[in-house]
């Protein structure tokens, strides 16, 4: 494996940790746009804001190491990426801005309209920032980045508004997981149940949504199937039976279990993806040894990502600890 490549992995563990645990966030938003009104949505978002009071902007720091790693690692692809898809891009920066102020804000509002308002914001950015960035990867993963198509919005083709989708019900679904063992944790027996049923609903909802995709992607993003059904498979496979287990295990009350099978499959779908791509940055147009930067800056890349991990994953893991064993006396 070269530097590149090296990199290249790096930067899509960091996309695939995004996924699961800002995922896992932004889910939280439907599930709060659904509680109801002030008085019976107040257990649902008081578990909301209880998960993710410690947690939930700590998750952006995934994002901000893949695009550090784009811009610095794979420079020409990134301009294309950011010139390309700039209006997604702007959606998804509004929409992560806007989560973070209405969830703040609810809680000091002065008066229950403005919370409302902030509420709002909250679940609404919640849906609409991981659907725009499951377009963002459809576009690349279509071919169409880089492409130099000119009659078309690239980012609303098939393949990206199939992204939009299943990112959003991946979203729903984590959340709902994740959510459920929290209830359960905190003695709220109707609450977990509530939740519990949503989860299979969103599960079984994105599995048949991800069944459908399948003839979506073969006629609109052929390399990227060519690679799911192949190098990609075993890591598809595995996903579809963790994703099985999920269900299994929320039927059979196993929740704690049934967080980790959820985390197992979404992970398995981001590496499978990951696979199914190379050796492309930008599906059909630039590889990645193509597209990379200078090696002296690759190098010094991995030397940064290999600090990097030293220093913030260790905290990282240790925050997640501290809220998984509500030491943090919120």
């Amino acid at each position: 494996m070269g530097a590149a490549d090296a990199v290249a992995a790096v930067m899509f563990a960091a996309v695939t940790l995004y996924a699961v645990f800002a995922g896992a966030d932004f889910g939280t938003g439907l599930w709060d746009l659904l509680a109801g009104g002030a008085k019976k949505g107040a257990p649902m978002r008081r578990l909301i804001d209880k998960a993710l009071g410690p947690v939930w902007e700590a998750n952006h720091v995934w994002l901000i190491f893949v695009l550090v790693l784009l811009w610095s690692g794979f420079p020409r692809p990134f301009a294309t990426i950011m010139r390309e898809l700039a209006i997604p891009f702007w959606l998804v920066g509004l929409g992560i801005v806007l989560r973070g102020s209405g969830f703040a804000f609810r809680k000091f509002a002065p008066t229950l309209q403005a919370a409302r308002v902030a509420g709002i914001v909250f679940a609404g950015s919640s849906l609409v920032t991981p659907f725009f960035l499951g377009t963002i990867a459809g576009a690349i993963a279509s071919g169409r980045v880089g492409a130099g198509i000119s009659d078309e919005v690239i980012w609303l083709s098939p393949t990206s508004i199939l992204g939009g989708v299943l990112a959003t019900g991946t979203c729903a679904f984590l959340a709902a997981v994740f959510l459920t063992e929290e209830a359960e944790r905190s003695g709220n027996s109707e609450l977990a149940e509530y939740l519990r049923t949503r989860a299979l609903i969103s599960g079984s909802v994105t599995g048949l949504v991800s069944l459908g995709g399948i003839a979506v992607l073969a006629n609109d993003a052929p390399t990227l199937f060519a690679g799911l059904t192949g190098r990609g498979s075993p890591e598809i496979i595995i996903a579809a039976i963790a994703g099985s287990l999920t269900m299994v295990m929320l039927v059979q009350g196993y929740t704690r279990r049934a967080r980790f099978a959820a985390v197992t499959a979404v992970g398995a779908v981001m590496l499978g993806w990951g696979f199914a791509q190379y050796p492309w940055i930008l599906v059909d147009n630039v590889t990645i040894a193509n597209g990379a930067g200078h090696p002296a800056t690759l190098t010094a890349l991995l030397a940064a990502a290999a600090i990097a991990t030293v220093l913030v994953v260790p905290a990282l893991v240790l925050l997640f600890r501290l809220v998984d064993t509500d030491q943090l006396g919120h």
